[in-house]
């Protein structure tokens, strides 16, 4: 009888799917603290970076990664802030995004500073996405501009804008945009002007927009919540990343 008890307590642990283990990472970029958030599907497991919006990493951006973990995917989420740094006011959150804006070395440097952490974390990868919500967008639109290795960078409703003096000429990865046509704060001129940037540069792009949907759509709770546009970007958005 005890023989066959520890041959069912084994068979039910060997039953138990595995689960994702997540938490906070702090790790430090020009001798300041950054407080990063990394949920682990698997060592090894296809890696992805995620930017957040100008609220800076907050639960928002941990569910998500724990939703991509579930799906077998190691998540890393970077902090462009700085450990404890999570403006609530407009203005702070225009301050702090308005500064790395202006400073777009720091701006890369900082998210090559959370991919190498998180391909130390996370055992390595063979393939990396950059993902991002708002803000978040916008800086991986930058890091395609920079040339960084990647094979995929997603942007949800993420400004569209191109800086002067950049190009898509050195993007290594295929771009994906979700966009919302009732977005106020980014338009439908910086959405087309950016296809038509992708297409003479030949970078392979896909981009999508929502009927009705606003700017920070897929953000969970707020007045800006659009469901459909949500459940939908993410629906392509988990296909994408099976495809490449």
């Amino acid at each position: 009888m005890r023989t066959l008890l520890m041959m069912a307590s084994f068979l039910l642990v060997c039953t138990i799917p595995s689960l994702s283990l997540g938490g906070p990472v702090v790790y430090q970029v020009g001798g300041q603290d950054y407080e990063g958030y990394f949920e682990e599907a698997a060592k090894g497991a296809p890696l992805l970076i995620m930017v957040h919006t100008w609220d800076g990493l907050t639960e928002y951006e941990v569910r998500r990664a724990e939703m991509l973990a579930e799906q077998g995917y190691n998540v890393f989420g970077a902090d462009l802030f700085g450990k404890g740094i999570r403006p609530t006011e407009t203005e702070e959150k225009k301050a702090l995004t308005g500064a790395l804006y202006q400073d777009r070395e720091k701006m890369r440097r900082l998210v090559l500073a959370a991919y190498e952490e998180a391909m130390k974390l996370s055992g390595g990868s063979s393939k990396v996405v950059y993902f991002g919500y708002c803000f978040g967008g916008a800086v991986v639109l930058e890091m395609a501009r920079s040339g960084a290795p990647a094979a995929g960078f997603v942007t949800f409703h993420g400004g569209l804008a191109t800086p002067e003096g950049q190009s898509y000429q050195g993007t290594r990865g295929k771009v994906m945009v979700f966009h919302g046509t009732a977005d106020a704060a980014v338009s439908m001129e910086d959405f087309s002007s950016l296809a038509v940037q992708l297409e003479k540069a030949k970078v392979a792009h896909e981009m999508t927009t929502y009927s009705g949907a606003p700017h920070a759509f897929t953000v969970f709770g707020s007045k800006s919540y659009h469901q459909e546009a949500d459940t939908q970007s993410w629906r392509r958005f988990l296909s994408f990343l099976k495809e490449i």
